[in-house]
């Protein structure tokens, strides 16, 4: 498969790129929640606090979600409801607990967004705000895709 201008694509490849840029958005995603004070939280901790938020869903449901183990899941929430990020309720239709942001939890999530909307900005003003817009249109497009695939 070539490129747009005849050139074999050539590392590093796309995925390798969306990984390098997604890694440099958790890192300030990190550094704005612990710049709001909440030292105790992990980029492990990115598994759980990671879109969509997990704000009234069974455990097993945040493993399917997630991608990960059931033990694995249970791990960090455990470790979060130790912190205070999250807690476990009784569900209103039968005993099965689901798991709740806490207030704490919600201002993680708060301080997250809060970094992703300045970065948004940033990007937007370092590419251009209509080549931003593209940006975004194509990456949603792709999430789609990528869902619908087994």
């Amino acid at each position: 498969m070539q490129s747009d201008n005849g050139a074999e694509p050539r590392p590093p490849f796309f995925g390798a790129l969306l990984r390098m840029t997604w890694q440099g958005v958790r890192d300030r995603m990190l550094q704005a929640i612990h710049q709001a004070g909440f030292d105790d939280f992990q980029e492990a901790h990115f598994a759980v606090f990671s879109y969509p938020l997990p704000d009234g869903v069974r455990p097993s449901e945040l493993a399917r979600q997630k991608r990960m183990s059931r033990q694995a899941i249970n791990y960090l929430i455990g470790q979060l409801e130790e912190l205070g990020y999250v807690e476990r309720r009784a569900s209103a239709e039968d005993d099965r607990r689901l798991i709740y942001l806490s207030a704490r939890g919600h201002q993680i999530a708060e301080a997250i967004f809060n970094c992703l909307r300045q970065l948004h900005t940033e990007w937007s003003e370092d590419i251009g705000h209509e080549r931003f817009d593209i940006f975004l249109d194509v990456l949603r497009q792709l999430s789609v895709k990528a869902q619908e695939r087994p």
